[in-house]
C-alpha cells in the first residue's frame, strides 16, 4: 500500500474509455493497469468514463484517480478539471499541462521559448488546405488536439493537389512541415529521462503501425551516437518540465541521420502514454529495470491534487 500525506492508499479507480477517438486504446490501457495495481496489492475499481463520472467518483470514494484515459477530455485538462475539483488525488499531469501538451500549436510556442528544435507550422482552415499548399510540400497535415496520429495526412514533395481531408477531421487543422528520418521517442518518469527507443515501421507511424500487432518494432535502446542519444534524454526532460508535467510523459522525435544533431527535432509530448506492459514508455521502464507493476505503483504513490 501507497501513503499520500500520511493517509494509506488502499482504493484506486482506474478511468479509461471516454468519448474520444482513442477510446478503444483507453480501455487496453485502463485494464492493464488495474490488472497490474491489483497485482500491487491495491482494490481497484475499473471506471469507463462517460457523463457519469463524477457521479460515479463521488460514489465509489477512491484514495487514488489512476487516469489512463487516452485522447480528449482525458488528456486534455478537462477530466483533471474534474478530479481536482473533487480533490481526489490523480496520476500524470495536471490541468494546464495537460491542456497545452494537447494543443499542439500552443505547446511549440513553448518548446521554441524552451531553445527546443522544431519545424515550422501554421494553423490553418480545412477549406483553405483542400483549396492550395499552405506550405511547400513536404509537409503534413493533423489534428491539432487528438493524439495517435489519428487524421494524419503527409503531402509528398511531388504532390500536385492538396489533401482532400475526411468529414472527421476539425474546421482548422495543423500543417507543419515534414520531418524525415527516424522516429525515436523518450519517456520522462518523475525527474528522469529513460532511455530512447527506436521505432521501426515500414510507413508513417500512424495509428495501425502504434497498435495493431506486428506494425511497428521497438528497438530500446536505440542505436545511435552518444551524441545524439544524450539531446534526445534532455530534450524530453526539458520537454517535461517546460510544460509543468508531472509523473510520467512521452516526448517523440525525429532524425535525420543525414544532418547529425541539426536534423533532431522534437514533434510533441504526450502526457499520457500508453499504459500496457508492451506500450512504449512501460518497455522503457523495464529496461530501467522497473516492472509494469511497479511502474504502475509508483504512478499512484506521485498522485496529487494541485499537479
Amino acid at each position: 500500500m501507497a501513503e499520500l500525506s500520511g493517509k494509506t492508499v488502499r482504493k484506486v479507480a482506474v478511468l479509461m474509455g471516454g468519448p474520444s477517438a482513442e477510446r478503444e486504446v483507453s480501455l487496453v490501457s485502463g485494464r492493464a493497469c488495474a490488472a497490474a495495481l491489483r497485482e500491487a496489492g491495491y482494490e481497484v475499481a475499473e471506471l469507463e468514463a462517460g457523463p457519469d463520472l463524477s457521479a460515479r467518483l463521488v460514489e465509489i470514494a477512491p484514495d487514488v484517480a489512476f487516469n489512463a484515459l487516452h485522447g480528449r477530455w482525458g488528456e486534455d485538462g478537462c477530466v483533471q478539471g474534474i478530479l481536482e475539483w473533487l480533490r481526489i488525488p490523480y496520476t500524470h499531469s495536471g490541468v494546464l499541462a495537460s491542456a497545452l501538451a494537447m494543443d499542439k500549436s500552443r505547446a511549440k510556442d513553448v518548446y521554441r521559448a524552451a531553445g527546443l528544435p522544431v519545424v515550422e507550422s501554421v494553423l490553418a482552415e480545412r477549406a483553405r488546405v483542400e483549396a492550395e499548399h499552405v506550405l511547400p510540400p513536404p509537409y503534413v497535415v493533423k489534428p491539432n488536439n487528438e493524439g495517435s496520429s489519428v487524421g494524419v495526412y503527409i503531402v509528398h514533395e511531388a504532390a500536385n493537389a492538396p489533401p482532400k481531408l475526411s468529414d472527421a477531421m476539425p474546421a482548422t487543422v495543423m500543417v507543419e512541415t515534414y520531418a524525415p528520418g527516424r522516429e525515436m521517442t523518450v519517456s520522462v518518469l518523475g525527474d528522469r529521462a529513460l532511455c530512447v527507443t527506436d521505432i521501426v515501421t515500414t510507413g508513417w507511424y500512424d495509428y495501425d503501425a502504434k497498435y495493431t500487432t506486428g506494425g511497428s518494432r521497438h528497438v530500446v535502446p536505440a542505436q545511435v551516437p552518444d551524441a545524439i542519444r544524450n539531446a534526445c534524454l534532455s530534450f524530453a526532460l526539458r520537454a517535461h518540465e517546460a510544460l509543468g508535467c508531472r509523473g510520467l510523459s512521452r516526448t517523440d522525435f525525429r532524425w535525420n541521420e543525414a544532418r547529425g544533431l541539426d536534423g533532431l527535432v522534437l514533434l510533441e509530448t504526450n502526457t499520457q502514454p500508453g499504459m500496457t506492459p508492451t506500450s512504449l514508455s512501460p518497455e522503457q521502464a523495464a529496461h530501467c529495470g522497473m516492472s509494469f507493476a511497479s511502474l504502475c505503483d509508483w504512478l499512484v504513490r506521485d498522485a496529487s491534487c494541485n499537479r
